[in-house]
């Protein structure tokens, strides 16, 4: 263990705690049956870490401005917090507001009926697009109907609720969970369950499953999309910020991993499909984050807007900027800071020759 004048480094077998377990408390059990999104950089099998560590802080209400799969603005609403839940992505946004803005709606039969409909769909922009590409034929089919379908819908939250069902259902179903290959998949067939399945078998579990997950923590909870910088202001006591860093090597481009799920949450309205790429990608969107060039006086500018609360950053010791200069950068703005450790495993698929990412996880928290 070393100190400075303003940082504390733990180790990772120290990390966890100043005060026992029982007092602190475990994770709470609905937390960790969060519908789990196949998603780069996804959080959920660091939930009882983050956990550990955000449980030491004193906050009432909180931000997570790049909520991606949700889970750990889904942890803090089940902690008992007030929550916004904002990110870049249509599908992203969606996902947060069937999760962590909703607190009492759910598909009811009347809605699933309304969903599994066969009236042929008056669109087929997705069997005309995506044919050869992704899918059966069959599958392409059910989401060109059952996209119409859940436009039909009365209810915001039903609406959210049905696409976040359809887009887990969608990666599952496609292997390794990404839109980047295409084609004969066969050599990805190790003869999982998920690749067995129609998109419609899969759908309506996951109705049951994201049902399941609707529940009330008693506070008013909100899910916005919407970029970083252009957030409306608002008073909050902790910002959890897990921005899309600069790797070492590939890349961070999330629309290239997940453009399928970016144009089925809005039918591809507002998102020309590019026909010349092999997978029919949409626009990159653009982030200072993903660049070298400007990666660090974006960080900059966020440690600054969020100057007034708590701020708990997640990082990885892969990324760009390095910690060191992460921290100095923080110590612009708070007087405190502290580096929690964990060693950590990504895994990006489930197949034999997947490639796995040994890293150092961060939370970096200043106060």
């Amino acid at each position: 263990m070393t100190r400075t004048a303003n940082a504390l480094r733990i180790e990772p077998t120290i990390v966890p705690l100043r005060r026992s377990n029982a007092a602190l408390g475990a994770m709470p059990a609905r937390a960790t049956q969060y519908p789990e999104l196949r998603y780069m950089g996804s959080k959920t099998r660091l939930l009882p870490w983050i956990f550990e560590t955000l449980n030491t802080l004193d906050f009432e209400s909180a931000l997570d401005p790049f909520s991606g799969t949700g889970c750990v603005s889904y942890l803090m609403k089940s902690m008992g917090r007030r929550v916004v839940a904002s990110d870049f992505l249509n599908f992203a946004s969606t996902v947060a507001r069937a999760t962590v803005e909703n607190s009492f709606v759910h598909l009811d039969g009347k809605a699933i009926k309304g969903l599994l409909d066969r009236t042929p769909p008056a669109h087929d922009f997705i069997e005309r697009t995506f044919g050869g590409i992704f899918y059966t034929a069959e599958d392409l089919r059910f989401l060109d109907r059952v996209s119409g379908n859940i436009r039909q819908l009365q209810d915001p939250h039903q609406q959210a609720l049905a696409f976040a069902a359809l887009f887990r259902s969608c990666s599952k179903r496609q292997p390794r969970g990404v839109f980047t290959i295409s084609g004969d998949l066969s050599h990805y067939d190790d003869g999982r369950r998920d690749l067995r399945l129609s998109l419609e078998e899969h759908f309506l579990e996951q109705i049951e499953v994201y049902n399941a997950a609707v529940f009330d923590n008693g506070r008013k909870n909100q899910a916005l999309r919407c970029d970083l910088f252009e957030l409306p202001r608002r008073k909050v006591d902790l910002v959890y910020l897990d921005p899309p860093y600069v790797p070492r090597s590939d890349d961070n481009c999330y629309i290239k991993r997940y453009h399928f799920l970016e144009g089925l949450s809005c039918y591809w309205q507002g998102l020309p499909v590019d026909t010349t790429t092999k997978v029919r990608k949409i626009a990159k969107r653009y982030t200072p984050f993903s660049y070298r060039r400007t990666a660090v006086e974006a960080f900059d500018r966020m440690f600054a807007r969020f100057k007034g609360s708590k701020i708990a950053l997640s990082y990885s010791s892969n990324g760009f900027p390095d910690l060191d200069q992460l921290e100095s950068l923080l110590r612009r703005y708070k007087s405190t800071v502290r580096v929690f450790e964990k060693p950590h495993r990504y895994h990006f698929g489930t197949h034999q020759g997947v490639e796995r990412a040994s890293v150092t996880e961060y939370l970096i928290v200043g106060s």
